[in-house]
């Protein structure tokens, strides 16, 4: 049971989000506090009955967190919490999904015409001054995105506003998802994940959209690397996990795919001895697709939904987990 509102501590855990300035500018009367750092966070759990937070949670933090009622997570993606621990202690679990879709959507989208145009290399040589001439070269010149065939892994918010941008840009857009039952959304066709390697051979961009599961965890491997197109790029908004990095690397070492896009790594930050940051087809962001200036409103509007849904004794959370 939540504890009323003259009762009621919200921690926000989160290393540069505004979260509490912006919480306190909408004058809610409610007691809150923030932290920056995980050490903070695991001294202070003890004093929150609500924790809004994403990538600082650690599932021993459970054991210290002798009043916590619900979290909000920040992001849409909740592999790090050990639901089972969460759902026996009796504490509520919120993602934030559709909060940052049409960012992450975009971001994608940002990533394959930067790729397509040759972006980081214009980039490399402004810095240097240097004007490079026209490619003679077709395999190596800039090309445009019309009728290139993008396959989309997972077929949801994210994935569905990847594919509508794409038709917009006069691509073919195959996706995949869970249960293709659901339908195809702004995709020209969607099947089962399942059979994801028979359509890679087709794809001039395969991009990652989906949630981290077990059956996503690894998808792209050697074998699904080997089986596109020299030409073809691979794009991931989804999660590192999602790839198998050091089959990535090896065939962007060998020139057996294009070039890469990524957004997420398997561990973050990125190691710094990590072969991507010098590849010249490939380019890294860190993490930041779904970054829009303004987040922290709409997440407290994510919690402040479910506060009230809480309060009122109602059994479903907005975008619920557990």
């Amino acid at each position: 049971m939540l504890p009323a509102k003259d009762d009621l501590t919200i921690c926000f855990a989160h290393v540069a989000y505004q979260l509490q300035t912006r919480f306190e500018a909408r004058n809610t009367g409610l007691r809150s506090f923030e932290v920056r750092g995980p050490d903070e966070l695991a001294r202070r759990i003890g004093e929150a009955d609500v924790l809004v937070v994403s990538g600082m949670w650690k599932n021993e933090l459970l054991d210290k967190a002798t009043k916590l009622k619900y979290i909000q997570s920040i992001g849409s993606g909740v592999d790090q919490f050990a639901q089972d621990k969460l759902r026996a202690r009796g504490v509520r679990l919120a993602n934030a999904q559709g909060v940052n879709s049409r960012a992450v959507a975009e971001h994608a989208m940002a990533l394959m015409l930067a790729l397509m145009r040759r972006l980081p290399e214009a980039r490399d040589n402004q810095g240097k001054h240097h004007w490079r001439a026209m490619i003679g070269d077709l395999s190596r010149r800039e090309d445009e995105l019309s009728s290139k065939t993008l396959v989309i892994i997972g077929l949801g918010t994210i994935g569905n506003r990847l594919a509508k941008l794409a038709k917009a840009f006069d691509m073919r857009v195959i996706g995949l998802r869970r249960d293709p039952a659901i339908g195809r959304g702004h995709a020209d066709e969607v099947h089962a994940i399942g059979v994801l390697k028979s359509y890679l051979p087709q794809a001039d961009f395969v991009a990652l959209t989906c949630p981290l599961t077990k059956e996503t965890q690894g998808l792209i491997d050697a074998q699904a690397l080997r089986a596109m197109k020299p030409s073809a790029f691979l794009v991931n908004v989804a999660r590192g996990r999602c790839v198998d990095e050091g089959a990535l690397v090896q065939a962007l070492v060998e020139k057996r795919i294009a070039g890469a896009g990524i957004d997420v790594t398997q561990e973050e930050p990125l190691a710094a001895s990590s072969p991507l940051w010098d590849m010249a087809h490939v380019l890294v962001t860190p993490h930041t697709a779904g970054e829009t200036r303004g987040y922290e409103d709409t997440i407290l509007d994510y919690l402040a939904e479910n506060l009230g849904r809480l309060w009122r004794g109602e059994t479903k959370l907005h975008n619920e987990i557990v």
